[in-house]
């Protein structure tokens, strides 16, 4: 029997870079001048991969995130990690919104995705594995366009594709 070719669907994001690009917003935020003295600060928690934006109004919270997303695209990273909330009023008359980085394939999307795999008719098997999908065929042709179709697909979410065996 011939051996099985297979790959992996993550959703992984380097927070490494998510740093980088948060430092870099701190260091925009004290420089740029519409938003300096503004009293709009940002934290991040690494931990659990998450945004804390603190401004004196909506429009200024919409510009440090918009600073945010910017710096995250410079650094690689796809926007459609980021999972922002609406903001929320706070004391002061100031807002509060926070947001995250979405790390892992959730079991919904892990479904849907599988789901439309097998919608595809092709001789694939595609398992769900905590919180990746590993996709195996005899076919090497038949995973490559799995790929292909995925990549035409949105889920809300990067997709990466990875131990191509």
């Amino acid at each position: 029997m011939a051996k099985d070719s297979s790959f992996d669907i993550v959703s992984d994001v380097d927070m490494q870079e998510v740093d980088n690009a948060y430092q870099q917003t701190v260091r925009e935020l004290a420089q740029r001048y519409d938003l300096k003295g503004s009293g709009a600060s940002i934290e991040f928690s690494r931990k659990d991969g998450s945004f804390l934006v603190t401004a004196p109004s909506d429009f200024v919270a919409s510009q440090v995130v918009d600073v945010l997303g910017s710096k995250l695209v410079r650094r690689g990273i796809d926007l459609s990690a980021l999972r922002m909330d609406a903001p929320q009023p706070a004391a002061g008359m100031s807002v509060r919104q926070a947001g995250r980085m979405v790390q892992g394939i959730d079991a919904d999307t892990a479904k849907r995705i599988s789901k439309d795999i097998r919608d595809t008719k092709l001789k694939v098997k595609a398992t769900i594995e905590g919180e990746k999908l590993r996709v195996s065929s005899a076919s090497k042709d038949a995973l490559q366009s799995v790929i292909a179709f995925l990549r035409d697909q949105d889920y809300g979410q990067p997709l990466q594709f990875t131990n191509y065996r």
